[in-house]
């Protein structure tokens, strides 16, 4: 198993380029399954980005990287067959599915895995595809097989972002129009949408919590988008230099997905700017602010955003309450901070109160899952003397080089076995 090691406690200055979104990627690959020919363009390598296309692999495709980050996925040979077991070490693989349904009318999975961050039951993608007319057979793996589909309109018990791309999938290749209410509006499901729009697919309501699709026969001869910058990569680097009193640049960003992470920002006092499709970070003015760090439903902040930022609330002045609402077993990451001298109260399995500012020292400490990997970085990079971070394998699930982008900047940050 890989660690880090990080000398923190310096400023850093320079660059970051940015990285497509991961989140956008992984469901952009699984919508391969739809079309012969699929183009994508900014493509993290991650170690997630390649469990997805061995399972294309495995079914019968074809991948090759034409460039640095540029994929072509050929999916004219691939067959109908149950992902292999290897698929349950992955969240995203239940992405399969809907594609899966929508060409070969059955898809067998065995039941995903991924982060240990609380339960993320299948039932509104289960509850969805009984509704469009597929059967479910829930024993060891998930069997599920094309009854009859019928379009309409969809009520999604909740807006589940993997569930929308699901459905999106499977009524692309629908002949009657589908209507998806309470969908979830996030930026990777409208990149997303753009990719089968690019297909040929008639879509309405791109960006909204209202979709309607009329689809087509699939498979489609050709598809191809840009992943969209990873904005979950955009608020943690923000918060990295904010946290250590740095001044860096992050490029490409699309501030149009920002808005609740540059108001976030603004409201702990972070000295920031755009400059065309550039967010630049310099040192603060005056001292941070505390302030109430909450996830909700994009466009507020995601929960995802919030780890980092709760490095940020153990530089700021006051009392910082860091509420997350959806996952129970998400605060892993503050009982690390706390070895690293955070002051900070878990008052329930959702809400911490973190109380600054306070002085992070280095330790060894443990990465529990993507996100709170990216957190303990930042943390390290704050505190004075020597951090040992484990767990170094989730963080490469979800970003390409950090350890090369961060020594690019100043960071003091190696590898070892």
């Amino acid at each position: 198993m890989s660690k880090f090691v990080i000398n923190g406690g310096k400023t850093l200055e320079g660059s970051v380029k940015i990285s497509g979104s991961k989140n956008a990627a992984l469901p952009l690959i699984a919508a391969s399954v739809l079309v012969k020919e699929t183009k994508l363009t900014n493509v993290p390598k991650i170690n997630d980005v390649e469990m997805m296309l061995e399972i294309i692999a495995y079914l019968g495709g074809e991948y090759k990287w034409l460039g640095e980050n540029e994929l072509l996925i050929k999916t004219d040979n691939l067959k109908s067959k149950p992902l292999p077991d290897s698929a349950r070490k992955l969240r995203a693989s239940i992405l399969f599915a809907g594609p899966m349904l929508a060409r070969f009318g059955e898809a067998v999975l065995p039941y995903p895995g991924g982060d240990v961050i609380g339960a993320r039951p299948l039932d509104t993608h289960l509850n969805a595809f009984k509704e469009l007319g597929v059967d479910v057979n829930e024993k060891e793996n998930l069997h599920l097989k094309v009854n009859k589909l019928k379009g309409g309109e969809l009520v999604l018990q909740e807006p589940s972002v993997t569930a929308t791309e699901n459905i999106l999938c499977l009524a692309a290749g629908m002949e009657e129009e589908v209507e998806i209410r309470l969908a979830a509006a996030e930026p990777h499901v409208q990149n997303l949408c753009n990719f089968l729009v690019s297909a040929g697919i008639k879509i309405s309501g791109i960006g909204s919590t209202t979709l309607k699709i009329s689809g087509k026969n699939v498979p489609m001869e050709s598809a191809s988008v840009s992943v969209i910058s990873d904005d979950l990569e955009i608020s943690a680097f923000a918060v990295l230099a904010a946290a250590t009193k740095s001044s860096i640049k992050l490029t490409p960003v699309q501030f149009e997905y920002l808005d609740s992470v540059l108001m976030q920002l603004e409201r702990m006092n972070v000295n920031f700017k755009k400059e065309g499709d550039s967010l630049v970070i310099s040192p603060p003015a005056s001292h941070y602010k505390a302030f109430r760090i909450q996830s909700g439903l994009y466009p507020k902040l995601i929960c995802d955003h919030l780890p980092p930022f709760a490095v940020l609330a153990t530089q700021a002045e006051g009392a910082s309450l860091v509420h997350e609402w959806m996952y129970e077993a998400r605060q892993s990451y503050l009982r690390e901070l706390m070895k690293m001298g955070a002051n900070a109260v878990i008052m329930d399995p959702h809400r911490a109160l973190i109380i600054g500012p306070t002085s992070l020292f280095g330790k060894e400490v443990t990465s529990f899952d993507i996100r709170s990997g990216m957190t303990m970085v930042i943390a390290a990079l704050v505190a004075s003397g020597k951090t040992t971070i484990s767990g170094v394998e989730h963080i490469d699930r979800g970003y390409e080089n950090l350890e090369e982008r961060l020594r690019e900047i100043g960071a003091d940050i190696v590898r070892k076995s």
